[in-house]
């Protein structure tokens, strides 16, 4: 981390600052990770004074941060961060900002576009008008863009100020303990590392459910739906991970190959499911006509290989049974028994089952599945030193590890892919589904779900 050095949150007053962002930096504080001088910089349209801003940032330290709340440290914490008031969408502001940066001896910047998509290209002119200095990073929150052109447009205007070498797009499942345990449990273990192959596994399946609806984020969603809102960046990136031909080789490249060979099925309207849950249209700020899919599932294959022909199925919904994030691999049937598998618990519980097949006691030969079950979120040390992924992601930034962001060939390869399939959904009938559900029976249809 260099001297002289701030993060600048633009949407220093929004939910994800205050959820996410200020939280992960007291953890970093209290973890010792940031250096004497690094300030904070909380840009926000409220008039707030610096001490009203510390006193709401607070509370939801004390809700939210991984390491318990500590006076001490807190104190210390609050030296660094300055609120700053300003409309970032007007350009000359900047003139105000820079002169600030000036006066704090800043020189050495991070800038984290905690805001709407809308507001990227108007506080990146701003800051190429007035600022002194380009030695600076950005991190760039999801959706980047609406489709492979605007994502262009915006990665061209972005990489005119900053480089494209110093533009970091941010996918908060890569910093997810459970997503860097893949990698591991692939590597360094000889059982999985010699069979994670279509020779042994019959297919792969990852899902993400949530039982929340869309919530304050309508006016997006509405926009985007379920493929472009989850499956497009956090399950293809997962996805990579998981099927990736040499995970201990260049990690970015490997996960380019993925992109590049994903191959969708030939019949649409059978292997793609849309949903929306009974409900939607009646939510604020949607409208009554919307055809916004709340639930998409999919088969796709990728063709490298090591996993040519073994099926891959998707599905990710709101408003369904549980929350939860989990990767099942169900490995090849050996003759009458019944198939091993393997499922990495993402969130919100953390952990590994493996279940395998053993001889029931007795005189005669007949078979059971038990489970090998490992719970890393159930030990308390375990959750007290386990990096949430924001705190991990923003530390990787501040020294200059990309290994976790995903790289820009890496989004156009997804969106092309996305965009693909988006392109087939009028073919594809958007189904209701009840609240607290499963999803769409056609999705459950689709293959005997292990997730």
């Amino acid at each position: 981390m260099q001297k002289n050095s701030a993060i600048t949150l633009f949407g220093g007053s929004g939910d994800l600052t205050y959820r996410k962002l200020l939280p992960a930096l007291y953890n970093l504080e209290s973890t010792g990770k940031l250096s004497d001088d690094f300030k904070i910089i909380a840009i926000g349209r409220r008039d707030y004074s610096c001490d009203q801003y510390l006193e709401i940032a607070q509370r939801w330290i004390e809700t939210y941060a991984r390491k318990k709340f500590d006076s001490v440290v807190f104190n210390k914490f609050k030296k660094r961060v300055i609120y700053f008031k300003m409309d970032v969408s007007d350009v000359e502001e900047y003139y105000r900002l820079q002169q600030f940066y000036d006066n704090q001896g800043i020189n050495h910047h991070i800038y984290y576009y905690a805001v709407a998509p809308s507001l990227f290209i108007p506080i990146t002119n701003g800051l190429k008008k007035y600022s002194a200095t380009n030695q600076a990073k950005v991190i760039i929150e999801k959706p980047f863009g609406e489709d492979l052109a605007s994502a262009t447009q915006l990665n061209t205007t972005l990489a005119q100020f900053f480089g494209q070498d110093e533009i970091y797009h941010i996918d908060h499942y890569l910093g997810k303990e459970m997503i860097q345990n893949i990698i591991s449990l692939r590597a360094n273990n000889i059982i999985f590392k010699e069979i994670w192959n279509n020779k042994c596994i019959e297919s792969i399946q990852i899902s993400a459910s949530e039982s929340e609806g869309v919530g304050t984020r309508a006016g997006y969603y509405d926009k985007s739906g379920a493929l472009k809102d989850m499956v497009q960046n956090h399950l293809f990136q997962v996805l990579s991970i998981v099927v990736m031909d040499n995970p201990e080789g260049d990690f970015a490249t490997e996960q380019l190959k993925v992109f590049n060979r994903l191959c969708a099925v030939s019949d649409y309207s059978k292997e793609v499911v849309r949903g929306q849950y009974a409900g939607y249209l009646a939510e604020t700020n949607i409208s009554p006509q919307s055809q916004t899919e709340t639930f998409v599932a999919l088969k796709l294959f990728v063709e490298n290989d090591r996993f040519s022909g073994v099926p891959i199925y998707i599905k990710t919904g709101k408003k369904l049974k549980h929350r939860e994030t989990q990767l099942a691999i169900k490995f090849r049937q050996v003759g009458n028994s019944l198939p091993n598998s393997l499922i990495i618990k993402i969130q919100p519980d953390e952990g590994v089952n493996f279940k395998f097949n053993i001889k029931k006691p007795g005189t005669i030969t007949e078979l059971q599945q038990v489970s090998m079950d490992f719970c890393q979120s159930c030990v308390l040390e375990n959750r007290i030193n386990t990096p949430e992924a924001y705190e991990r992601l923003l530390y990787a930034c501040m020294n200059d590890d990309r290994s976790l962001f995903s790289r820009w060939d890496q989004i156009v390869a997804s969106w092309k892919f996305a965009n693909e399939i988006s392109a087939k959904f009028d073919q594809i009938p958007l189904e209701v589904y009840e609240q607290g559900s499963e999803g769409p029976e056609s999705a459950i249809a689709m293959t005997e779900w292990i997730v």
